[in-house]
């Protein structure tokens, strides 16, 4: 790879600074393997430290094991499985549990082992077979740990993350981990080294019109990106709520799909079928849970005319408030709360795409 003192000597500090600037705003690498340069001219910010799997080893050998007390979870935002180990975000309880059993989900919450408690109120996981990444959301912080054995270390953490970042996704096809900024309308991207666990952030995207807009969620889908609705702050008191189809490489807004102020505070779009989504509400666009929702909609043009379906109350009895959604083999898990009985539903889809076999876990 051509260095950083060639190309000054090639192009000069105006050519090379212009360069520079390009490769942050168009993107590191796109889908290409990624190959981080010594000098750094390639990526935003690399580890300070590399660890090898010995080391790894000897850090897991002086960790102690530790398991969940609690039998119950505290507003959880995310169950998931992620090479084959079971993860849940007890987003209240400050943790993050798993559970290498291939029935967890029906083990007792305080027979799972603790992964992460030094995250403030965490939102997601994500891994990429190598590493996880964890939204440390009050800390405006992101986090990476590396497993040895049955212990997980924490390898790397990303400070100044936008604002309260809340959503965290891998992508297979772009080799990329997204990370979305629930307030600054901020999109960080990390990409792990193909031959070490060390990960770099790659780019920073934003969407000016989200700056201090509440937006919990996006989607990943056919090389576009959907960001749900969300709530105005003090920042944004004329925000019209709405859904936006943008491009993955470059969030240039595709399409605007408004919404009804009362559906306004989204959680999620998941897009469980070619021909339809679920679309989980918290709140309305002043933050009241009574009409927490959860919609079946064909098109996200349904959402403007009403031409949904609220099937939470049919399937999902009780009342409370849907968050995450999440798909493994086939099982659809979502989370809820404001209810005090249950917490986690699994449900799966029959051959005509309705919603059966709904259960409770936790």
């Amino acid at each position: 790879m051509v260095s950083f003192k060639d190309n000054y000597r090639r192009f000069g500090i105006p050519t090379l600074l212009l360069v520079m600037f390009c490769m942050f705003v168009t993107g590191c690498g796109g889908t290409e393997p990624f190959h981080p340069a010594a000098d750094g001219s390639n990526y935003l910010v690399a580890p300070e430290h590399s660890y090898d799997d010995n080391e790894l080893s000897r850090i897991a050998a002086s960790t102690e094991r530790r398991f969940n007390i609690w039998t119950t979870p505290s507003i959880p935002t995310l169950m998931t499985c992620i090479d084959e180990t079971w993860y849940l975000v007890d987003c209240y309880h400050n943790l993050i549990i798993f559970n290498d059993a291939p029935d967890a989900q029906y083990i007792s919450l305080n027979n799972w082992q603790v992964m992460n408690s030094e995250a403030t109120q965490p939102h997601t996981i994500a891994g990429d077979g190598k590493v996880l990444l964890v939204d440390d959301t009050e800390n405006n912080r992101v986090q990476v740990f590396r497993r040895a054995g049955d212990k997980f270390i924490n390898t790397q953490n990303f400070w100044n993350i936008g604002n309260r970042p809340h959503y965290t996704v891998y992508d297979k096809d772009t080799d990329t981990f997204y990370v979305w900024s629930s307030l600054s309308g901020e999109l960080f991207l990390f990409r792990r080294a193909e031959d070490t666990g060390d990960v770099y952030m790659t780019e920073v995207r934003s969407i000016e019109r989200l700056r201090g807009v509440y937006i919990r969620s996006f989607t990943i889908d056919d090389g576009k990106i959907w960001f749900v609705s969300g709530t105005p702050t003090d920042e944004t008191p004329s925000y019209q709520p709405s859904v936006l189809c943008c491009d993955l490489k470059t969030l240039e807004v595709i399409k605007e799909y408004p919404v009804p102020d009362s559906i306004a505070g989204m959680t999620q779009m998941f897009h469980l079928r070619k021909d339809f989504w679920l679309v989980s509400v918290s709140t309305d666009i002043n933050g009241n849970q009574d009409a927490a929702a959860l919609l079946k909609i064909n098109d996200p043009s349904d959402l403007e005319t009403g031409n949904y379906e609220d099937i939470y109350a049919e399937y999902f009895q009780g009342g409370g408030t849907p968050y995450y959604i999440s798909e493994v083999d086939g099982y659809f898990y979502l989370t809820e709360h404001r209810l005090e009985d249950h917490f986690i539903w699994r449900f799966e889809l029959d051959e005509n795409g309705s919603i059966t076999n709904v259960v409770t876990l936790f």
